[in-house]
């Protein structure tokens, strides 16, 4: 099975690899100490730095793991590649909010790199899906849990 291309900007792309250089070279050799410590407490049956340690270290490699097998499949969009008419991944858009008559702004970008609580929602999420390929004065229905939303793109921007 062919794995999942990962969607990314180039800010998303280097924000990825600085985590794991700070995995692969501070939280290891971090850890690695924590271990070698807690083991020379004796016992480690009943050692529970040691086991909080371990654990530390198995979620670290796991994160390892991801992160190497999502940059393997990354790629970067650029700005060149994006069209300002159209809602993609990459763009900024302004979104004005029908029913309770509010402005916000949201970026589209891949799942690996969303936030909602800094506005970068996911091409993935209700709201990305809806607003992808559609252009500016467009209106769209966003079916969320709590109903449907209605939009309407006042702007689209490319960083």
């Amino acid at each position: 099975m062919a794995e999942k291309e990962v969607i990314l900007t180039a800010a998303g792309l280097q924000k990825l690899e600085e985590e794991l250089e700070q995995l692969k070279t501070v939280k290891r050799r971090q850890v690695a100490e924590r271990i070698k410590e807690a083991i020379s407490f004796g016992d480690l049956s009943e050692n529970s730095e040691y086991e909080e340690a371990k654990n530390e270290q198995a979620f670290i490699e796991g994160r390892i793991i991801t992160l190497e097998k999502m940059l393997r499949n990354a790629r970067v969009i650029s700005g060149e590649e994006l069209d300002t008419g159209i809602v993609s991944i990459g763009s900024t858009v302004r979104v004005k909010d029908l029913e309770f008559n509010e402005e916000m702004e949201f970026k589209i970008v891949g799942s690996a790199e969303s936030d909602p609580m800094q506005n970068k929602i996911s091409n993935e999420s209700p709201v990305g899906l809806a607003l992808i390929g559609k252009s500016k004065g467009s209106t769209v229905d966003v079916n969320v849990p709590a109903g449907v939303v209605r939009y309407e793109i006042l702007e689209i921007k490319v960083d």
